[in-house]
């Protein structure tokens, strides 16, 4: 058999000197470390004494051992609840007009803006005969999940007619989940002194423009017979339906 030729290269490697290993690793200069300094209150930086060196590693305690002996402060809740800033985020409210139709015109500009999905609306249109807000709709359905709600404020700044606003009360907590979602009755704005319960109609002569101009500043004559009457007539319906049905049970 014939042998194997190796390469010319190969051949001159083999017979070059052998390389011996590396026994020494290279030091860096070593530098010589200066003591911290510490600076005076007069500008001036010196080495700290022998008293400061001892207990620098608990200087940091200092904050703690200070309040250990401080007396502590209890806030008494919920009997003396803390006061909440002028502009609080708390609970949302529909607000309304002076006579007492709702400022909610049902846009749905609220649902939109929550970045949290937590306001659903349903609009609804206004007749003569049934009329909750000036204009043509009103908030039919309104309701708010406080399970979701991140108290932005975002759906108070795209409400184009200023019936959403948000209140100081911010106790939500609940033991369940379905008394969190808050209602359009929940939410309404309670009757002041002087407002009506809607629905009635609109004041004499004025527009939906002039509501939100603030012309309006308290039901007329004209509203409050009507909202008179509308009881009046319920009223009566319900005495009657009442009769009937106890004239059936004596049968």
């Amino acid at each position: 058999m014939a042998e194997r030729k190796q390469p010319k290269h190969a051949r001159a490697a083999d017979t070059g000197p052998e390389t011996e290993p590396i026994t020494e690793v290279a030091k860096l200069p070593r530098e010589d470390t200066a003591p911290a300094l510490v600076t005076r209150p007069d500008g001036t930086r010196e080495k700290p004494g022998f008293l400061e060196e001892l207990f620098a590693p608990v200087a940091g305690f200092g904050v703690s051992f200070g309040t250990m002996f401080r007396k502590i402060y209890t806030e008494e809740y919920p009997e003396k609840p803390r006061p909440t800033a002028a502009r609080f985020h708390g609970r949302h409210q529909l607000n309304r007009h002076p006579d007492g139709l709702e400022k909610c015109v049902g846009c749905e500009l609220c649902a939109w803006a929550c970045p949290a999905d937590a306001i659903y609306v349903e609009g609804a249109d206004n007749t003569d005969e049934a009329r909750f807000s000036p204009g043509e709709r009103y908030g039919r359905v309104y309701q708010i999940n406080y399970l979701r709600c991140i108290f932005c404020g975002m759906c108070i700044e795209a409400c184009p007619t200023r019936a959403l606003t948000m209140t100081n009360e911010y106790e939500l907590a609940d033991e369940e989940r379905a008394p969190l979602i808050y209602e359009k009755h929940q939410l309404l704005a309670p009757l002041r002194e002087g407002q009506l319960p809607p629905p009635f109609p609109m004041a004499e002569g004025a527009s939906e423009r002039d509501y939100y101009r603030g012309t309006v500043t308290a039901p007329t004559r004209a509203q409050r017979d009507y909202v008179f009457a509308r009881d009046k007539a319920a009223q009566r319906a319900a005495e009657a339906e009442r009769e009937h049905d106890n004239e059936e049970v004596t049968r």
